[in-house]
Formats: structure tokens, C-alpha cells, sequence
């Protein structure tokens, strides 16, 4: 008889690999370590094989989890849009929605537009911030959810990993100056570490005199020729000019883009905006 996989038990294995950890899994899942242990155990009884490889302090996937993982999530993900569609009509309320003013504007759009469409006695409030500016409210309970770069005290459901790419005017070929000029958004920004990590390592001279905390600054700093930028690919304008090692410019680091749920909030509402953007912006991978 062919085994049934439990969907609790996939959220569960979901959960641990995102996180990488049983602990991280057990807040994400709202259960206890002892019971995530015994999910992901009964887990792999089902399909016969280890999906996880225990170390001292973490975990990591087996080649088996490897092949599961992308089935699961499309698993969860159509249990959610069933879900939404039946709930339709019934769901009413508010969410607080907090993100990142390039991640608002190149990834949420289309989530957003089919969620009114899907919920449309749902109101839905944006708050534009850098994430690092997001945790206080997170930790006030004043934002529902948050879309955010993962750092400390910012951790999640995993969404995306976003590319980290260099971008110059297409007017100016400001990366050939010396020392290079580069904009950066503003301090305690993980793109902002990432980058000087990257200058730093490679040991290339440069003057970060140009900071902004939007997105909209950074490109317009960029556009007038006063300096180079590494931006999330997904908000690099198409205007301009991708860079990398053969300007002389290092790779940098890509950002991890997570979902974090607030204090208390669970209403149907905020599930079902959860559900709709780990659905939309969760990358589908093939299996091997």
C-alpha cells in the first residue's frame, strides 16, 4: 500500500529546513522541539529515508530532503490557494503589511493585485521601511507580517535568495575612477554589509560617500554618474548597466528575503496573505 504524506508533517519538514534548525522550526510551526522531532521522525518512516543529517547544533538536508523539499512546498502552497478559494467570500479584516520600499515595488505588485482580487473585504496597509527599521514594530506587535532581508532578530519563513549585482550609469563609466565611488543604503542595512564585505575583501580602493535609505536614492545617485551600487537583482531598473569582475567589481553576497509573522497575528486574513506570498515568490525547483 502506498504511503500517505501528512501535510502537517510536510509543514513541519517546510519549517526545518528553512530554518535549518528544530528549534527555529518548532516557533515558526508553534509546537514544541520534542514535537517537530517526532513529525519530521514519523516523516521519515513514511517515505522510508533520512531527511535530515543530525549534527551537534544543526541540521541539514540529505539527498532525499533535497528531492522532497520542492515537492512539499507546492504541496502546501495548493492547500493554501484551495483554501483562499473557499474563503473567499468570508474573509474580512486588516493586514499590516511591512517591506522594503525596492521589495514593495519589483516583488509584491502582482501578490498583491490577485490577493484584492481574491480578498477584496480585506484592507491591506503598506509600511515602507528598511528592514532593520521593521523590527521594532515587528516586536510591538504593530505590523502583521514582514517582508523582509534576513539579519539578526529578523528571522523567517524563507521566501527567495536574491542576487546581489553591481549596476553603473550607461552615461557614465564611473567604476573605472579610483578610488571607486559607491552608494550604499544606510547604515545597519544587510545589502550595506554585504557590499563593503565584498570591497573590503577584494581589497579594491573605494569611497562609500554616498548613502540614501531608499532604493529611489541609491538609482538616482547611480543614473547622474556619481557612483556605482550593488542592488537586489530583482529591483535593478532596466536603464542601468550590470557590472561585475571584468569591471573589477566583486561578487557580493545575495540577501535572503524571508516572511516574519507578528506578535498575535493569525487572523484568517494575514494566513491568507502568507499563503499568497510564500505561494507567488517561493522558486519552484526542479527535482534531480
Amino acid at each position: 500500500m502506498t504511503p500517505d504524506l501528512n501535510l502537517n508533517q510536510l509543514r513541519t519538514f517546510v519549517a526545518a529546513a528553512d530554518h535549518m534548525s528544530f528549534v527555529g522550526a518548532a516557533d515558526a510551526v508553534h509546537r514544541s522541539q520534542a514535537a517537530v522531532s517526532m513529525q519530521i521522525m514519523k516523516l521519515e518512516e513514511t517515505v522510508g529515508q533520512a531527511l535530515f543529517a543530525r549534527h551537534t547544533r544543526r541540521i541539514e538536508l540529505t539527498a532525499a530532503g533535497e528531492r522532497l523539499l520542492p515537492y512539499a512546498r507546492q504541496m502546501l502552497a495548493l492547500e493554501a490557494q484551495a483554501l483562499a478559494a473557499l474563503r473567499t467570500q468570508e474573509v474580512v479584516g486588516r493586514v499590516v503589511l511591512g517591506a522594503p520600499d525596492d521589495y514593495v515595488a519589483s516583488l509584491l505588485p502582482p501578490v498583491l493585485e490577485r490577493f484584492t482580487k481574491l480578498f477584496a473585504n480585506v484592507e491591506i496597509e503598506l509600511v515602507c521601511l528598511q528592514s532593520t527599521l521593521l523590527k521594532p514594530l515587528l516586536q510591538k506587535g504593530q505590523i502583521d507580517l514582514a517582508f523582509v532581508t534576513r539579519d539578526d532578530g529578523l528571522e523567517g519563513s524563507l521566501i527567495r535568495r536574491e542576487a546581489m549585482v553591481w549596476v553603473g550609469s550607461q552615461r557614465h563609466a564611473v567604476w573605472k575612477k579610483t578610488p571607486l565611488p559607491v552608494a550604499l543604503f544606510d547604515k545597519g542595512c544587510v545589502a550595506r554589509a554585504h557590499t563593503l564585505a565584498a570591497l573590503d575583501k577584494c581589497g579594491r580602493p573605494y569611497g562609500a560617500t554616498y548613502s540614501s535609505p531608499s532604493l529611489l536614492g541609491i538609482v538616482a545617485m547611480v543614473d547622474a554618474g556619481l557612483a556605482v551600487a550593488a542592488l537586489a537583482e530583482c529591483s535593478i531598473p532596466p536603464h542601468l548597466v550590470r557590472l561585475g569582475e571584468a569591471e573589477g567589481l566583486p561578487p557580493v553576497e545575495p540577501l535572503d528575503v524571508v516572511l516574519i509573522r507578528g506578535r498575535n497575528s493569525s487572523s484568517p486574513a494575514v494566513e491568507c496573505l502568507a499563503g499568497e506570498i510564500m505561494a507567488a515568490l517561493r522558486p519552484v525547483r526542479a527535482a534531480a
